[in-house]
This record gives C-alpha cells, sequence and structure tokens, in this order.
C-alpha cells in the first residue's frame, strides 16, 4: 500500500521536522543567552577594573596609577588582564602591553584585538576584549583575554549542532519505526477486510493485544461483523429454506398440470388454464434458480475453490450453443475469443453470468440485429465485453437496473425477473471484477474486468 505508507510517512516527517526544529530554537536560543552572559561578565570584569584604576589616578594622580600598573605586569600571565597607559603622542607610560594594538575591532566604547605570543615555540594568537578611557589628555586601555570564553562557546555550539543532528537521526529512526508499524497494522486490516468483502465472513481484524487505537477499533469492528455474519447466515438459511421448500411442491404441481394437460377428457378452457398455469410456474422455478444463484454468489461461490477458467474457450463454447437460437431469430452472433484469457473463478458462475448476458441481448434485439462477444486482455487483466444493438438502458438507468427485480417501464410487458443482471453484478463482485454499463444508441455495451490468473 505504497500510498498509505506515504502518508504515514508525510505525517511522520513532519512531526520529526517540528521536533527537530523546536530543539533547535531551543539550544541556538540556549547558545545565545550564554553568550551574552559571558560577554555581560566580561563587561562588568573590565568595568569594575577600569572603575579602580581611576580611583587610583583620582587619588594619586598619574604617579600612583603608573605604579599600580608597574605592580600588575604580571597580571596577564595569571589572569589574562591587558593593560597600558599612553600619553597624548601614544607613548606607552605603563602597563603589560608593549605598544597600541592596530588591527582593532570597535562596537561601541569596546574594543577586540588579538595579541599574538610565543608559547612553547610557536605563535598563539588570543583574542582581547577591552575599553578605553580617557584621563587628563592620557588613555587608559584595560582588556581581558577572552579565548577560553571563546572555546567555551565553540564547545557549546557544536554540543548544538551534535544535539539537533542526534535528535534529527533519532526521529528519523522513530519516524520510520512508526510508519513501518501503522503500515503494517492498516495493510493488516486491509487485507482482512479484503477476504470478508470476498465472502469470507468468519474472518475478522486482527487484535494486537497492545490495546491502542488500533484494537480498540479493531474490537468495535470485528463485534460489528459477528452481528453481520449472524444476520447474514440467518437470512441465508431463511432464503435457502424458502426456496427448496417451494422447490418441491412446485415440481409436484407442475408434473400433476401437465399430467391433467395430457389427459384427453379436458376440454379446450382447461387446456388453455393449465398452460398458462405451466408457464406461471416455469416463471416462478426459474426466479428461484436465478434467486439460488445470487445467493450462491454473494456467500462466496457456496464454499467451492476458485479455480482456473479460460473465459475464452467459454465464451467460444456459449457462443456455439446460442448460435442456433440467434440464427433463428435473424440476429448476427460474432464471438472474438481467439487468445486464452485464464482467470481464477467459479467456472459455473462464470458460465450463468456470459448466458444471462447472451439471453438479455437475445430476448431484446430486435429482428435483424447484430451481437458480439469479446474477450481479450489488458494488462493484467481479462475483460469480457458484450455489445448489442437493441433498445440499451438510459445512462440513468443503469445502476439501478443492476438491483434485483428492477426492470424498466418499456420492458414489465416482457417475461423476465429482472434478476439477470443483479446476478451479473454478484459474481462480478465475487471475482474481484468490475462491471460497467455503456450506452452504445442503440444498443448495450457490459464490460467485465477481472484479475487474470498468475
Amino acid at each position: 500500500m505504497p500510498g498509505l505508507f506515504a502518508s504515514t510517512a508525510r505525517v511522520a516527517l513532519w512531526y520529526m521536522g517540528g521536533v527537530v526544529i523546536g530543539a533547535s530554537v531551543l539550544l541556538g536560543s540556549a547558545y545565545l543567552f550564554t553568550q551574552r552572559a559571558m560577554e555581560r561578565q566580561v563587561d562588568l570584569v573590565v568595568e569594575t577594573e577600569l572603575e579602580s584604576l581611576r580611583e587610583d589616578y583620582r587619588g594619586g594622580g598619574l604617579k600612583r596609577l603608573i605604579n599600580v600598573l608597574d605592580h600588575r605586569d604580571d597580571d596577564w600571565g595569571r589572569l589574562g588582564a591587558a593593560y597600558l597607559l599612553v600619553d597624548r603622542q601614544g607613548t606607552p607610560l605603563g602597563g603589560n602591553l608593549s605598544a597600541w594594538p592596530q588591527a582593532v575591532t570597535t562596537s561601541g566604547r569596546w574594543l577586540e584585538f588579538e595579541i599574538t605570543l610565543n608559547e612553547q615555540g610557536r605563535e598563539v594568537s588570543h583574542p582581547v576584549r577591552a575599553a578605553v578611557v580617557v584621563l587628563d589628555g592620557n588613555r587608559l586601555l584595560v582588556g581581558t583575554d577572552v579565548s577560553e570564553r571563546r572555546r567555551f562557546a565553540q564547545h557549546l555550539r557544536a554540543a548544538g549542532y551534535w544535539g539537533v543532528g542526534l535528535t534529527g537521526a533519532f526521529m528519523a529512526l522513530t519516524a520510520w519505526w512508526f510508519s513501518r508499524r501503522v503500515a503494517a497494522r492498516v495493510r493488516a486490516v486491509a487485507q482482512a477486510c479484503e477476504s470478508i468483502i470476498s465472502g469470507d465472513l468468519a474472518r475478522r481484524l486482527p487484535i494486537a493485544n497492545t490495546a491502542d487505537e488500533f484494537d480498540q477499533l479493531a474490537g468495535t469492528v470485528n463485534g460489528m461483523l459477528d452481528r453481520i455474519e449472524q444476520q447474514t447466515a440467518a437470512v441465508r438459511v431463511t432464503f435457502n429454506s424458502a426456496a427448496h421448500d417451494l422447490r418441491a411442491p412446485l415440481q409436484r404441481m407442475r408434473g400433476r398440470l401437465e399430467a391433467a394437460l395430457h389427459d384427453a377428457q379436458a376440454g379446450d378452457a382447461a387446456d388453455t388454464a393449465i398452460r398458462a398455469t405451466l408457464e406461471d410456474l416455469e416463471r416462478v422455478q426459474r426466479t428461484l434458480a436465478t434467486l439460488l444463484q445470487i445467493a450462491q454468489a454473494e456467500a462466496g461461490g457456496g464454499g467451492a475453490p476458485p479455480e482456473r477458467v479460460d473465459l475464452a474457450q467459454l465464451t467460444r463454447e456459449l457462443g456455439e450453443l446460442y448460435a442456433p437460437e440467434a440464427q433463428q431469430r435473424n440476429l448476427s452472433l460474432r464471438v472474438r475469443a481467439d487468445a486464452p484469457a485464464v482467470v481464477n473463478g467459479h467456472q459455473q458462475l462464470l458460465a450463468q453470468l456470459l448466458t444471462n448476458l447472451l439471453e438479455n441481448s437475445i430476448k431484446y434485439v430486435p429482428s435483424g440485429g447484430a451481437v458480439e462477444l469479446q474477450v481479450g486482455t489488458s494488462g493484467d487483466r481479462v475483460e469480457l465485453r458484450v455489445t448489442d444493438s437493441g433498445p440499451g438502458i438510459p445512462e440513468l438507468s443503469q445502476e439501478a437496473m443492476l438491483l434485483p427485480f428492477r426492470r424498466l417501464e418499456r420492458d414489465v410487458a416482457a417475461p423476465g425477473s429482472g434478476l439477470g443482471l443483479s446476478l451479473v453484478a454478484a459474481v462480478v463482485r465475487l471475482h474481484h471484477g468490475r462491471l460497467a454499463l455503456r450506452e452504445l444508441a442503440p444498443g448495450l455495451g457490459v464490460t467485465c474486468s477481472f484479475p487474470a490468473a498468475l
């Protein structure tokens, strides 16, 4: 069921996308908040140090400030602190930096630059974030090494990427498992429904004993199927019993009437009445036989296993059988079924389907008309087409004509029970086929399509 799998996969992918986007937003927000918090912490440290040095300058002047900076000359190695005091000409007066930094990036009052140092025989760059204040024309720079904080931010960013990636991978596996599980459950339900439609009314929807929604639905549907099976069995038993109970007395009545008809003592009036009664009895018997065939088709072929049936050969045989009657009615009966067309089904019911279509065409097509039978294959389907040049069936009435005891007003006076096409529809359903009626103006085309046997 590719369509179903695609549907569940789409739902799972949408869910996965939502979770991944949510995780990305959460981890990205955490990263940004953490980075900003570290920047604020650095800025607070620098501003506190600047305020302390300004206090020293206000208390002791330039000399005291230089003295304080000289005492903090080794703070870079211990604390990563950078200091530099220069005069108006840019000449260094104190601090642990040898010169004013050149490649400087400014952001408001904040400066960012790099200091390159020789550590263990290799040059290492240290990013510094600093602020500058002016003290009577002298410039004081105070900064701090932010390399550790940047490394921490990089690790945090990498952890965020890994978190999003692992979340996406986990959700992809979860989506795959979910879509496969749902597709398998629905496929099992669909297969059970197909078996039930085919006539296996004892089949039930599978229950996995997981107490999920599928099990609840399957339990409810199975209860409904139990009730339907009971009612169907009761109707079938009643229908079959009535048909069989009526068959015997009708046969006995016909036998007695036939015996009375051959009685030489019967008069003309009695002879006419007996003949009319015999015709009515024959019509009733045909109706009962057709109803029994419909019941057999709806019940799945009466329990008989399907067999391989060459529909082309069956059509040729029935065409030969009805050729004399067609010729007697001055009709052209043509059969085109040369290549084998094998289906899995019940030969007796398929033969009855063909018989009903042939008899309908021969009965309704006027003298000089034509009837054509055609059997062929189209891909993995076997198609049976019966076309004639009769009055046809209006398109608006075609669906109703497939129901039992439905007849057109123009055909009410003609002999028949209105069960022919109903039996055809039942046999087509039994064989998982498709039935289509097409008005040819004049004439009617009936197409029965069946799955070809493998």
